[in-house]
């Protein structure tokens, strides 16, 4: 099963970092399998996670500290898609 999240980000340079530091919180059972970024919009950002537990990946994603994303520079509300 896979979580695929999407969302936009002012300034990937400035984001990227934030994302990185919060690596401890995503390994609750989600491996990171693809970083895309839009080829159009390079600050559109298309992450791919593995996983085998929904429900923990689910309470990862609702979960998620809506201040660390502003921080890190989203500028959107992330679309998060479960998928088999």
């Amino acid at each position: 099963m896979h979580m695929l999240i999407r969302h936009k980000v002012a300034d990937f340079a400035k984001w990227k970092p934030v994302y990185d530091a919060h690596s401890s919180a995503r390994k609750a059972g989600l491996k990171e399998e693809h970083l895309f970024r839009n080829a159009e919009d390079p600050n559109e950002v298309l992450l791919l996670f593995s996983m085998e537990d929904i429900d923990k990946a689910k309470t990862f994603a609702a979960s998620d500290d809506p201040s660390r994303g502003h921080k890190a520079g989203v500028s959107d509300k992330p679309d998060v898609y479960f998928l088999k």
